[in-house]
């Protein structure tokens, strides 16, 4: 049976650390320039609801470094569920391609896609969850930090896609996870709940960002309004800004903990430049690794 790739909660720890190690592989490979075509001959459509330079660059590229050919789908090309029935256009690129990335609105889409799809479906982003961006980002936390369990992990920001694949990996993977949200913009509560009863990890959920940081190993971030939410922006921006990561939360945090952001930033809202450019940031390593992530979850549903 095919495997997909919807939500980190589907994964065991093992097959997590499979897919790191494939990726510390596929990295090395990429850095010495030694030729790594594990998927010759094969071909991905990436499926866009929602635009994204980092999710089309990265997949794309990593496609081609691996010896198979993206096909990008815009917005126009393809109207998911709404053009199209999401199982129709599933069961048609199933007869073209070997594997399917999608970055859409609704994640019923997502699930409905991989259910219809004979061949793997990647989740790229839903409104609900960003599993490839997260696991980029603790592979990116080991990198610096020698491990990715029982860190303190605090998320400032909305309770949004990024807060929920936190809570998904830290029903995997050990730690003391931080969900620091202004009242009302907690994440999913149905996620939070199964994450907590899984008793792997400590996860909180709390109001107040210079407690939130305390000790904190990695202090993370996201827009405060996500695509789609646009006409909120204003209201959103006076009720987030006291959550914003700049240098006086900083200062309450220790000197070595490691800022994060998923990117696009909106600097001078949820985070400023003296911080997102500073020492501490580990920015741009986990936007490079969301490329080398990706190929390995790649080549681990085609090989499997």
């Amino acid at each position: 049976m095919k495997k997909d790739f919807i939500s980190i909660a589907d994964y065991t720890r093992e097959e997590i650390e499979a897919i790191f190690d494939l990726t510390k592989d596929l990295k090395d490979k990429v850095k010495k320039g030694e030729e790594h075509h594990l998927c010759k001959g094969k071909t991905m459509s990436m499926i866009f609801a929602k635009p994204s330079a980092r999710t089309r660059i990265s997949f794309e590229t990593g496609m081609y470094q691996l010896g198979g050919y993206a096909l990008y789908l815009s917005p126009n090309d393809i109207g998911i569920g709404k053009r199209e029935a999401v199982k129709d256009i599933a069961q048609v690129i199933s007869r073209y391609n070997d594997i399917i990335m999608a970055r859409l609105f609704e994640h019923e889409h997502m699930v409905e896609l991989a259910k219809h799809a004979t061949v793997p479906v990647i989740n790229g982003l839903t409104d609900y969850n960003h599993p490839c961006q997260i696991m980029a980002d603790i592979y990116t936390v080991k990198e610096h930090k020698g491990r990715y369990k029982d860190l303190k992990i605090t998320y400032i920001g909305d309770g949004n896609n990024i807060a929920n694949s936190w809570i998904n990996l830290a029903a995997k993977i050990p730690m003391h996870l931080v969900i620091c949200s202004p009242s009302g913009y907690e994440p999913d509560a149905h996620t939070l709940k199964y994450a907590r009863a899984q008793k792997v990890s400590t996860i909180e959920v709390i109001n107040e960002p210079m407690r939130a940081v305390k000790k904190a190993d990695v202090i993370y971030t996201d827009v405060w309004a996500s695509m789609g939410q646009e006409e909120e922006a204003e209201k959103r921006r006076k009720i987030f800004m006291p959550f914003q990561v700049n240098s006086k939360l900083m200062a309450n945090a220790d000197k070595d903990a490691l800022v994060m952001h998923c990117l696009p930033a909106h600097r001078g809202d949820e985070i400023t430049d003296d911080v997102i450019d500073g020492p501490q940031s580990i920015v741009f390593d986990e936007a490079e690794n969301r490329m080398h992530v990706q190929k390995a979850i790649i080549v681990s549903l085609l090989n499997k």
